[in-house]
């Protein structure tokens, strides 16, 4: 019995939340301006996704993320995976990884736009910037913790550099190269979520949550917010479901 119940204790979760956030509102916990009941939000949330401009600021917020996590993919896997194969290659550049990894990506803005100006390029660029970086530490920390027993053996039945590092190193760090993309895309998302709020944006989900509480529309800017974090969530969940299909070894 217990075991049928277990796929249904994520809802837990979600109803305690509505109890909780419905018993605020009734009981005036909270000014009702300020929060608006669920009722009111999950309306909004859906006009808007069904026919309104959130649904189209949704849709700007999912190319952007996108375009600038498969930049980011593009560019840091390979180079991940050549300095992964180099221990020592990949510790003579691992400060300047890390530094560039450990600085906001807000604090970034300002450089890419002397470089690329107010638009979609600084946006994407910004975003794709910081995925990039860690999905690069992941993959090349993914290729040096390969294990030795694959590598030897691989160069034991006389296997080129090149054979040992496509098809023993890459696949060795796939399930590393996928924590790296789910973080990255995470990343990406954040990112793109603060630049369409304070980069001269005229459409997309930070926009829209901007605009909504400019306006005081709070049911507005609710609906954007939970979008925004629905967004979030099915893009982790589609990195799983990917990694669980195609790296069905990990941890074998």
């Amino acid at each position: 019995m217990k075991q049928r119940l277990d796929p249904l204790l994520p809802v837990v979760g979600v109803v305690g939340l509505i109890v909780a956030w419905y018993g605020a509102v009734w009981y005036g916990i909270v000014d009702p301006v300020l929060l608006p009941s669920p009722g009111a939000t999950f309306h909004a949330l859906w006009s808007g996704m069904s026919g309104g401009a959130l649904g189209l600021d949704f849709v700007k917020t999912v190319w952007r993320t996108a375009v600038s996590t498969a930049i980011a993919a593009v560019i840091a896997i390979p180079l991940g995976i050549f300095l992964g194969s180099s221990e020592r290659l990949y510790r003579s550049v691992e400060f300047v990884i890390d530094f560039f990894r450990s600085t906001p990506a807000s604090a970034m803005f300002p450089l890419f736009l002397v470089l690329f100006g107010v638009g979609d390029k600084t946006k994407i660029s910004v975003a794709a910037f910081g995925a990039a970086l860690v999905i690069l530490f992941n993959v090349a920390y993914g290729v040096m913790n390969a294990r030795k027993v694959r590598l030897l053996a691989a160069k034991v039945m006389g296997a080129s550099r090149l054979r040992v590092l496509l098809d023993v190193m890459l696949l060795e760090s796939l399930p590393q190269t996928f924590v790296g993309l789910r973080n990255g895309v995470s990343l990406a998302l954040v990112i793109i979520v603060v630049a369409e709020m304070f980069i001269g944006s005229r459409d997309g989900l930070g926009h829209r949550v901007f605009e909504a509480q400019q306006l005081f529309d709070m049911p507005e800017m609710y609906a954007a917010i939970f979008a925004a974090g629905a967004l979030g969530y099915g893009l982790n969940l589609l990195f799983i479901l990917v990694e669980r299909r195609f790296v069905h070894w990990s941890g074998k």
